[in-house]
């Protein structure tokens, strides 16, 4: 199965969220600020990296543009998850670099489905196949 790289400063949501991933059959490494995602990113090389975008120190936006602009992390899909349902705050994600948003409190299978989205059309392009 997948590995799942997810960068939660707030114990509750990382723990959470790292052990329903886990009973999915996901493969979940964690990291609680930025510059531990970004680096375990690089040297781990997740499938896909869940990040919060309000982190202590470097925080979500940073921490997506330096993995995205870094050839060995850039093709790995990330999905920031935010408190804030508002579109400005989607087009400032996907501006950054995310590949897609998701609100808190987080809706586990409509999360599921984003991240099995995103799997997907890394596989296929992965493969050499054009979507």
């Amino acid at each position: 199965m997948s590995r799942i790289l997810l960068v939660e400063d707030n114990n509750l949501i990382r723990d959470m969220v790292s052990l329903r991933l886990q009973r999915k059959g996901y493969d979940v490494l964690t990291a609680a600020d930025g510059e531990a995602g970004v680096a375990l990113a690089a040297s781990e090389r997740p499938d896909l990296i869940l990040m919060d975008i309000s982190l202590p120190g470097l925080d979500g936006w940073t921490a997506a543009r330096l993995l995205k602009g870094t050839p060995n992390t850039a093709f790995i899909p990330i999905i920031a998850l935010t408190a804030y349902d508002m579109e400005c705050v989607r087009d400032k994600a996907l501006a950054a670099g995310f590949d897609g948003c998701d609100t808190k409190p987080i809706d586990f299978e409509r999360l599921l489905g984003k991240m099995q989205a995103l799997l997907k059309d890394r596989d296929l392009l992965g493969a050499g196949l054009q979507c």
